[in-house]
């Protein structure tokens, strides 16, 4: 088992490492690839960095033998995600949603602050 290592650039993201392991074809690195530029390639995004790993289980009778993990950070905070499937593609979309979502959550978190209720009158709330 070799460990092939790819480093793949945006325009507009920090290097992103994707790294293969076992017996996985350029084809499935390069999909993966353009999937995860894809997923942190937003416009007001901080500087993006990390690594993507990805495997192919040697066993025929592994019913999810893709699987991948990736630890990016966004600015100071830290994306952690990890998927299983069964084909190389399906594992690169369901690595994509997965990162949208952590990002999308990293980014709005300022934005989703619980204010819901409104203040009490003494708090500077609206007077009856």
């Amino acid at each position: 088992m070799t460990a092939k290592e790819n480093i793949g650039t945006r325009e507009t993201t920090a290097p992103v490492r994707v790294r293969a392991d076992g017996e996985v074809d350029e084809d499935s690195v390069a999909y993966l690839r353009e999937k995860v530029g894809t997923a942190l390639d937003r416009p007001g995004l901080p500087p993006v960095s990390g690594e993507v790993r990805v495997s192919r289980a040697s066993a025929h009778h592994v019913a999810l033998p893709w699987s991948a993990g990736a630890e990016i950070r966004v600015g100071g905070d830290l994306v952690v995600v990890h998927a299983r499937e069964a084909t190389a593609r399906e594992l690169a979309d369901r690595l994509h949603d997965r990162l949208r979502a952590g990002v999308d959550r990293v980014a709005h978190r300022d934005d989703t602050v619980r204010r819901t209720a409104v203040p009490p009158p003494w708090r500077g709330g609206p007077q009856k």
